[in-house]
């Protein structure tokens, strides 16, 4: 069984229970997701199913766009409404439209983003999250949680949909890395009056939106609508550029070797960074990167 299937998660299980019940109702092994969401958050989640949990790093790779609720007001440790308020909580005035929306002019375009001390990120070789619950455990040591290294992250869109009194809610397009939650508690900062992520809705992965996914609980309750609903290999990372392969560029990129322009009956070698590799069929055959050497491409993922 080889495709994407994209569920729109619930509330409640991490990503990593999606996988495993997937398994169990499709009886397949070699399921992966494609960007972790939050237990609390909602929305696309793609799984990647047999030969295709080798594109999953780009799918993995590609923006998102979120709807994302904001209370203003305090500041958690986990920068969601599941953490541990830090801080004052603020008593004034809430900021005015206005107000909010300059406060984000510093989080449009590409920037250095901190990423939550409650995240998988790695500090020192041990995941964040786990020296942030160790720390949580030592409420008597003045050291404090350190953060992740800030990433370079790119927010496209911000836009404010509606600002009703302590909760703001945005809708975001936002590069892959990019997270919600540190945005919740910076611009909390920012407006000094604190703030966390209330609600969160992935709303798009990549080329996939809400109108392809299938609810988790429709997945598990339907097999055949779960099967149904799966995308088959041709029909991924569509928007990225095509090279169509000769027969003896389809067998050469099967055995993992460089291709050369003899190699390709359409597309041109170079053109981008990663193209998929078609064969005369049409079928998807792999991905392609420029080789090493100049005027060649390497066949960096084979599905056949």
């Amino acid at each position: 069984m080889d495709g994407l299937l994209v569920v729109d998660k619930p509330a409640g299980p991490t990503s990593h229970d999606v996988v495993a019940r997937m398994r169990r109702v499709l009886g397949e092994r070699r399921i992966g997701h494609t960007g972790t969401l939050d237990p609390a958050a909602t929305g696309v989640l793609p799984l990647v199913l047999g030969r295709a949990t080798r594109l999953a790093r780009f799918l993995s790779a590609r923006d998102k766009s979120y709807d994302a609720v904001i209370r203003l007001g305090v500041a958690t440790d986990t920068y969601d409404g599941r953490g541990v308020a830090v801080g004052p909580r603020h008593d004034g005035a809430w900021p005015s439209r206005e107000a909010i929306a300059a406060a984000l002019e510093r989080f449009r375009g590409t920037f250095e983003q901190h990423p939550p001390a409650y995240s998988a990120k790695k500090i020192d070789g041990k995941r964040s999250y786990q020296l942030a619950r160790a720390a949580a455990r030592q409420p008597s040591s003045t050291g404090g949680c350190s953060l992740p290294a800030p990433v370079s992250v790119t927010a496209r869109t911000i836009d404010i949909v509606s600002v009703d009194g302590d909760c703001v809610t945005l809708a975001i397009d936002c590069s892959a890395g990019f997270y919600v939650r540190s945005l919740a508690h910076d611009l909390g900062a920012a407006l000094g009056t604190g703030a966390h992520l209330a609600a969160l809705r992935r709303t798009r992965s990549g080329d996939f939106t809400l109108t392809d996914s299938l609810p988790l609980a429709a997945a598990e309750n339907d097999r055949d609508a779960a099967l149904a609903a799966v995308i088959p290999l041709d029909r991924m990372l569509l928007s990225l550029p095509v090279v169509v392969l000769t027969e003896h560029g389809a067998r050469h990129a099967a055995h993992g070797r460089d291709l050369s322009a003899a190699d390709v009956a359409g597309g041109t070698i170079g053109a981008a960074e990663v193209c998929r590799l078609l064969n005369q069929r049409g079928e998807l055959v792999g991905i392609g990167q420029p080789a090493r050497a100049p005027g060649l491409l390497h066949p960096s993922v084979v599905l056949v």
